[in-house]
C-alpha cells in the first residue's frame, strides 16, 4: 500500500538525506535538486515510510530493490544529463531512477523484465505527473531498437559485459553508465561512443547491484 502525503517531516528527512549525499561527493546541483523534490517514500510501501530516507537500498519484491539514493545520484551524475535528452533505462524497478531523470527534463524509455513490477508502474498514480516516462515490458539486453538512437543509456543492474545491442542503440557521442561484473561487487563504467564506433571506457567506484538477467519474467 502506497501513501501520497508529503509532510514537513518527510521534506525534512529528505533534505538531510540530500545533504548527506552531497557530503559523499555528489556535486551536480541538478541531480541533488531533482532528488530533493522527489518524495522517495511514494515509491515504497507506506509501512517503510521512515526508512525511505535512509541512504540504503531496500527490497521492493520480485528479487528487486529500490537503489540506494547515493547510487542513484552517482549514476545520474555520471550521465551528464542535459534537458530533453532521450534516455534508455534498463531495469525500471520502483521507477524512482526514471522519475529522477524525468524530473531533470529527460525523455525516459524504461524497460522492466518483471511483469508484476511493470504492471505496478503502469498503475502507479504519482509517475503519471511525468508524461516523459514511457514504460516497456521486455528484455533489457535487447534494448528498444524501434526508439533508438538514445543520447544516454543507464543500466541499473549488474551486467557481466557491455550488451552489444545497447551499444548499437547509443548515439555517437552518447554515454552509457553501467555496473559491470558477475561477482557480488561490480565496477561502475561510463562508456562514450566516439566517431566510427570507437568506445572510450572510464572506470569508477565499486557498487553492488542485482544481476541483469536475460529474457522476460512472467
Amino acid at each position: 500500500m502506497r501513501t501520497y502525503e508529503d509532510t514537513y517531516r518527510h521534506k525534512g528527512m529528505r533534505k538531510q538525506l540530500i545533504d548527506s549525499i552531497a557530503q559523499k561527493g555528489i556535486t551536480d546541483e541538478r541531480v541533488l535538486d531533482a532528488m530533493l523534490h522527489l518524495p522517495r517514500h511514494y515509491f515504497m510501501d507506506s509501512a517503510f515510510d521512515k526508512i525511505a530516507y535512509e541512504d540504503r537500498a531496500f527490497p521492493i519484491g520480485e528479487d528487486q530493490t529500490i537503489s540506494q539514493p547515493y547510487t542513484v545520484a552517482y549514476q545520474t551524475q555520471l550521465l551528464e544529463l542535459k534537458p530533453f535528452e532521450k534516455v534508455l533505462e534498463i531495469g525500471t524497478g520502483s521507477a524512482y531512477q526514471a522519475s529522477v531523470l524525468a524530473e531533470m527534463g529527460a525523455q525516459v524509455f524504461t524497460i522492466e523484465r518483471q511483469r508484476k513490477l511493470f504492471e505496478q508502474n503502469k498503475n502507479f498514480q504519482y509517475v503519471r505527473k511525468f508524461p516523459g516516462i514511457k514504460f516497456f515490458y521486455g528484455d533489457g539486453y535487447e534494448g528498444l531498437p524501434t526508439f533508438a538512437p538514445f543520447d544516454k543509456i543507464i543500466v541499473t543492474a549488474a551486467a557481466p559485459l557491455i550488451p552489444p545491442k545497447l551499444l548499437e542503440q547509443l548515439k555517437t557521442q552518447g554515454k552509457m553508465v553501467i555496473p559491470i561484473g558477475d561477482g557480488k561487487v561490480q565496477r561502475m563504467f561510463r562508456i562514450t561512443k566516439k566517431e566510427g564506433g570507437i568506445l572510450q571506457e572510464e572506470e569508477f567506484d565499486n557498487f553492488s547491484f542485482v544481476p541483469m538477467l536475460e529474457g522476460r519474467n512472467n
